[in-house]
């Protein structure tokens, strides 16, 4: 899918190419075009649904199925709907890759990564590999993982309440030119992200009117809401995405993908939802 974070991004563009690999970038949400997309060689089917930052959501099923008749797998990245409200393998996936840095350690303590199969794809692909180039967590950043992987579920349905709160607060607001949030009627694919998710998730990405100088006023004017880049965390966070997580991308490409210049991306933490409404209703003022 072309919908995928900006390091995505730039590995699939940059860097796999240098090894010979080749890709095709398509728009996740017309399934003709994943079938299209498919080559004799074809190997992975690689999406992230909900997408960062914009949250279109993705068909997992109609997905697997093509992957699986082209002899391929289907790997997601499950980030923004969490294991909690999200299981891309009941669907058909065959791999599910996590940024446990985000809503697993909950609170922006630890780095670290997951990477969910069958036992026979990890032996054959990934033990080894893991195994002679190193990336496995410190003892105390796993403890803290193991810790965090307690209250998950309870933290995510509290997040997701809370932005649920956010979007109609924000959608209803005249300061605001769109938002996009799978849980809104309003989404255009929101049947199709309930028929996979639990609740919308805690990301809210909405359009302020006035372009990048009124996205970076209101965020400037926030007060309980910080500026970050990183997501799932027990405070709200919002950042600029144009300028952060994509601004690797060219203005083409971001245009393509729905990332204008006036979008933000709003983290909803575990604060109150009325205190987060109200700073956000102060700094659209």
């Amino acid at each position: 899918s072309r919908a995928l974070f900006g390091s995505c991004r730039y590995i699939v563009e940059d860097l796999l190419p240098r090894f010979g690999v080749t890709s095709t970038l398509v728009d996740g949400r017309d399934i003709d075009a994943w079938k299209k997309a498919v080559q004799p060689n074809t190997k992975i089917l690689f999406l992230e649904t909900p997408s960062n930052p914009t949250l279109e959501v993705i068909d997992i099923k109609a997905v697997a199925d093509i992957a699986h008749a082209a002899g391929a797998k289907l790997v997601i990245d499950n980030v923004f709907a969490t294991p909690t409200l999200q299981r891309p393998m009941e669907f058909g996936a065959d791999v599910v890759v996590y940024s446990a840095t985000k809503h697993i350690d909950g609170q922006g303590r630890c780095l670290g990564g997951v990477v969910l199969a069958d036992q026979q794809f990890i032996s054959d692909y990934l033990a080894n590999f893991l195994r002679q180039t190193g990336p496995s967590l410190s003892p105390f950043n796993a403890w803290v993982m193991l810790k965090s992987l307690e209250t998950l579920d309870l933290r995510v349905r509290e997040h997701a309440r809370n932005a649920e709160a956010v979007a109609r607060f924000l959608e209803g607001h005249k300061g605001i030119e769109r938002v996009f949030y799978p849980g809104l009627p309003s989404h255009p694919q929101h049947d199709l992200a309930m028929s996979q998710m639990e609740a919308g998730g805690n990301i809210v990405a909405f359009e302020v009117k006035g372009g990048k100088a009124g996205a970076f006023r209101f965020s400037n004017a926030l007060q309980v809401v910080k500026i970050s880049n990183n997501l799932g965390d027990s405070k709200s966070l919002i950042t600029h995405p144009a300028t952060t997580t994509h601004q690797r991308l060219t203005p083409e490409a971001r245009e393509e993908l729905g990332i204008r210049e006036g979008l933000l991306r709003l983290s909803v933490g575990l604060e109150d939802s009325a205190d987060l409404i109200e700073d956000m209703e102060r700094a659209l003022a």
